[in-house]
């Protein structure tokens, strides 16, 4: 990884259909990423980092300049941008505008970002748990296990959780209240852990 500096004219260029140009405020480092450092050999929802590109991921952004309809200049956005101070987005329907500011903007970057929405879909849209039903959550203390959990204790059920440390597992049972947790990696039959 490399820090470039570079100067860019505060505005969108002359002729840009539908960009925007953004000041980023804060960008998420998320665990996909690891995946994406590599030469991916089969199908992914996020192509392989560009070697002398700026990296890109998820974040919150203020709006300085647009040409396009959806976009005026101050609106705040979350969705793809650039590790970068500044940038050009010439696809901004994939971008999010951010409705409420009553939360700290960085929210968006996790409980109200990709990860939160990860969590709160699949467990309220693919699983749907009942009250009384028991919820397994795997990487538990992670950026969308956390809140699984959390969603899940909600709903009234019974959370395990497993992690990859005592540390971790401590964390799952003291601080964020999963009824059970276990080390994986400590587990020689992870049948018998989860009964």
């Amino acid at each position: 990884m490399k820090i470039t500096c570079g100067s860019i004219k505060l505005k969108v260029a002359d002729g840009l259909k539908d960009t925007v140009l953004l000041k980023n405020l804060y960008i998420s480092c998320d665990p996909y990423m690891r995946e994406r450092m590599s030469k991916l050999d089969r199908p992914s929802f996020v192509d392989s980092f560009h070697p002398g590109e700026p990296i890109n991921g998820y974040g919150v952004a203020k709006v300085l300049d647009s040409t396009h309809p959806n976009y005026a200049k101050d609106d705040l956005v979350c969705g793809f941008m650039g590790w970068e101070e500044y940038s050009v987005v010439t696809a901004p329907q994939l971008l999010i505008k951010i409705q409420h500011t009553d939360v700290p903007l960085s929210y968006y970057t996790g409980i109200l970002g990709m990860p939160g929405v990860t969590a709160y879909a699949g467990l309220y849209e693919v699983c749907s748990p009942k009250k009384g039903e028991y919820v397994y959550a795997s990487a538990a203390s992670g950026a969308v296990g956390q809140p699984v959990g959390q969603f899940a204790k909600l709903a009234g059920c019974y959370v395990v959780g497993s992690a990859g440390s005592k540390e971790k597992v401590d964390l799952l049972k003291n601080k964020f209240g999963f009824n059970d947790a276990f080390n994986y990696k400590e587990e020689p039959d992870l049948d018998a852990a989860l009964k």
